[in-house]
């Protein structure tokens, strides 16, 4: 497929933003490029992390565990889903359309290679941000910021469109989303047979009594849990998900 037509207001905007990359020192190019490839995908690691030592002390712990374990899981997902729409799409980066406009960061790390659209980095983290906003507002919402972060980063570095990073956004919302039912329908099974197991159970619960449910019980309902948590539980009216 041609690649996608450019708005006058989409290479407007990455001339503004290579004017801006134009000016940046040395060091702080290296720090675009750090936070993109570095910085913001263990940042997200550790917001995930954050999010399972969390969830593990909810009664129904197995299925907010099994949450979490969906929105890393999701980030693989979207990741191989946009192989093939890159490949169909095949849309130039836009440094190869539009030298004039872009300041190509690197960092030391050379020039990317591939189609433009959409953004592994961009879909990536919003799967994973998303994920974690169905288990725990509060994380999901870091995630969110990071998210934004990676995608501004892609624009900045000169690698990506605005619209390649708004349609990895879409992407990674609709891969966590729309999957979300059937990975939580195998995940939830498996985080409650963990649940039961000697060797196994403290990845899924923190403190006795708090996997109730993985045996059998009535787990504590989502919203009283949740306030005194501060997080949200993996329960969706039908659907077995948060909120």
């Amino acid at each position: 497929m041609s690649a996608i037509d450019n708005p006058d207001l989409e290479v407007d905007i990455l001339r503004d933003v290579g004017a801006l990359a134009a000016r940046l020192p040395e060091w702080a190019e290296r720090a675009v490029v750090g936070t993109a490839y570095f910085a913001v995908p263990a940042a997200l690691t550790a917001v995930v992390l954050l999010a399972w030592l969390a969830v593990r002390r909810h009664p129904d712990a197995p299925q907010a565990v099994a949450a979490v374990a969906w929105s890393a899981l999701a980030a693989v997902v979207a990741f191989l889903v946009n192989i093939p729409i890159r490949g169909f799409v095949a849309r130039p980066r836009p440094f190869e359309d539009h030298p004039d406009a872009v300041t190509v960061l690197t960092g030391g790390h050379g020039t990317p290679t591939g189609y433009s659209f959409v953004s592994d980095h961009a879909s990536v983290a919003m799967a994973v941000a998303v994920g974690l906003f169905l288990v725990h507002r509060g994380l999901g919402a870091a995630a969110c910021g990071l998210a934004l972060v990676q995608g501004f980063t892609q624009v900045l570095m000169g690698v990506h469109y605005p619209t390649d990073v708004i349609g990895g956004f879409a992407l990674g919302t609709a891969v966590a989303l729309l999957l979300a039912p059937l990975a939580m329908a195998v995940l939830t099974p498996l985080a409650r047979r963990c649940g039961r197991s000697r060797r196994l159970r403290r990845l899924v619960v923190a403190r006795p009594g708090a996997d109730e449910g993985a045996d059998g019980g009535s787990p504590e309902p989502a919203g009283r849990s949740g306030e005194r948590d501060g997080a949200e539980h993996p329960v969706a009216k039908q659907r077995g998900l948060a909120a």
